[in-house]
């Protein structure tokens, strides 16, 4: 992993080490693998169609931060925890025209999707995007990667599918924000979205569960719903 990649959080999880990192991914070191949830290409496309106003831009920032993330963390590459594409509405040329040239810029770049909800609606990728799918769970290792955070029998789950957040208070009264977060219970791991445009869901974590916030450059351990910031 690049040394200059700040703001990550090394945590051991099923006797791996995993990098929760700020953009809202897992990195998996022993096995040079990047792990992305939600993503939703697509969505902002899928808005449009329906007539609503939604600012450009967002496939082609998604897509940057990734080959960011491929860069400083030398993964070789790439399992999507679900729900790559948003919707049969999103599936625009110049969208995938944006994610081909990205794709034929990380040719060497393995790259599987864990089928979401999402991709069943929406179909598949391309097959000349060179992304392997499959249902999920996908055991490897001591995990299973999955998109809907189900437990599994003798196995810790990794999964996205609901956006987690947490509401923490700033320093002023009355000053809330909800982050994104990555949520850890004790048999199923959840990924935040790494899309810009997908909302989130607040969680309830239960006695024993680890959970980190993404705020702003860092991920940072969150203490419950009243920690507060800046």
């Amino acid at each position: 992993m690049n040394a200059s990649f700040t703001g990550a959080v090394r945590t051991t999880v099923a006797g791996e080490e995993l990098l929760l990192l700020p953009d809202r991914a897992v990195y998996w070191p022993s096995h040079a693998t990047l792990l992305v949830a939600d993503p939703h290409f697509g969505k902002a496309a899928a808005f449009r169609f329906a007539g609503l106003f939604v600012p450009p831009g967002t496939t082609a920032a998604a897509l940057s931060r990734l080959s960011k993330l491929l860069v400083n963390t030398n993964a070789e590459r790439i399992v999507f925890l679900g729900d790559f594409l948003h919707a049969a509405e999103g599936r625009s040329a110049q969208m995938f025209s944006a994610v081909a040239a990205w794709r034929r810029s990380h040719a060497a770049i393995g790259m599987t999707l864990v089928r979401g909800n999402h991709d069943r609606r929406a179909g598949d990728p391309p097959t000349e995007l060179g992304i392997g799918v499959v249902d999920g769970p996908r055991v490897e290792g001591p995990f299973a990667l999955a998109h809907h955070p189900a437990a599994v029998e003798g196995l810790y789950v990794l999964a996205g599918h609901i956006h987690p957040c947490v509401t923490v208070r700033g320093r002023g009264r009355g000053d809330r924000e909800r982050l994104a977060c990555f949520w850890f219970g004790a048999q199923v791991g959840v990924l935040p979205a790494f899309g810009e445009f997908t909302g989130c869901a607040e969680i309830s974590p239960k006695d024993g569960d680890r959970v980190w916030v993404v705020a702003g450059s860092e991920v940072i351990a969150n203490e419950g719903k009243s920690r507060r910031t800046g």
